[in-house]
């Protein structure tokens, strides 16, 4: 355990600088521009994040960063943006067939840039930090089921931190954000399917929408608007804290985690096997 905690912290220590860098970024956008910060934001999350996580794990692992494997790699991603996009779709069909959301215009098609930008770089470095790093060094001495209590529970915290954050709002993106995120790279052993997940998930709530992210306003494609009990519409937080997302993520999630476990990729805490099993599992 002691040997995990080393290797956790040294991975924080290698890509908590891009998280940072990432979030700062956008505070630029009084003097650079919404869509030049966004776009910035994008290319430092990508780029910082990823050139972070692949020295850490030539550096301290010294093995091929599998995670980020080139073969299959699109066709991941892109299958991950359109689950993503489904999701969000079908969570906000259901509230605007119960009346809790209304379309009141549409805008020019520019307003997706910055909404798309901001969600490439928050897809990749919280899922290069939550699933590549705390997720998955966590699994490897605690097995899969505690790693993905801990990873969800403290993902949720993390979220507590932004704008019109609630408890329910935590829980919520603990369930259908931290489980269903951390089933998507079990089920491939990679980070793009996750990746490409958050994205699509992030830019239709936002970039498409309008409804608020995680607490953060955005300004999309539909002039829309939430309306309703909190625990049903997600209120200021977004649909993301309605429990109308919860179960669509979760009904997600119970698939990923089903199909990974067939596939033999959950692994055992440390005392109920050798090392070898560990390293075998994750390297798949």
């Amino acid at each position: 355990m002691t040997y995990t905690i080393v290797r956790l912290l040294l991975a924080l220590v290698f890509v908590v600088p891009a998280f940072i860098a990432e979030a700062s970024v956008p505070r630029l956008a009084r003097s650079l521009g919404p869509m030049a910060a966004a776009s910035l934001s994008a290319v430092a999350a990508c780029g910082l994040g990823w050139a972070a996580y692949a020295a850490y794990v030539r550096v301290v692992e010294r093995r091929p960063l599998v995670e980020f494997g080139r073969r299959g790699a699109l066709k991941e991603l892109v299958a991950g943006v359109l689950i993503g996009t489904a999701l969000f779709g079908t969570t906000i069909a259901v509230l605007a067939a119960l009346g809790l959301y209304r379309i009141h215009g549409m805008r020019e098609l520019s307003v997706l840039i910055v909404p798309l930008a901001i969600s490439v770089g928050a897809g990749a470095i919280e899922e290069i930090l939550f699933r590549g790093v705390v997720f998955r060094i966590v699994e490897r001495s605690l097995g899969t089921w505690l790693a993905l209590l801990i990873s969800a529970v403290l993902f949720g915290l993390v979220h507590l931190g932004n704008p019109r954050a609630s408890v329910l709002g935590a829980i919520a993106i603990i369930f259908e954000a931290g489980i269903m995120l951390a089933g998507a790279y079990l089920l491939t052993r990679r980070l793009w399917l996750p990746i490409g997940i958050h994205i699509g998930w992030n830019f239709t709530q936002g970039g498409v929408f309008s409804v608020p992210v995680s607490g953060f306003t955005s300004t999309g494609l539909f002039d829309g608007t939430l309306s309703g009990p909190e625990w049903l519409s997600g209120g200021e937080f977004g649909a993301e804290a309605s429990i109308v997302a919860v179960i669509v993520c979760v009904g997600l999630a119970a698939v990923f985690l089903t199909l990974a476990a067939r596939r033999g990729h959950f692994i055992a805490p440390h005392w109920r096997r050798g090392d070898d099993a560990a390293a075998a599992a994750t390297a798949r």
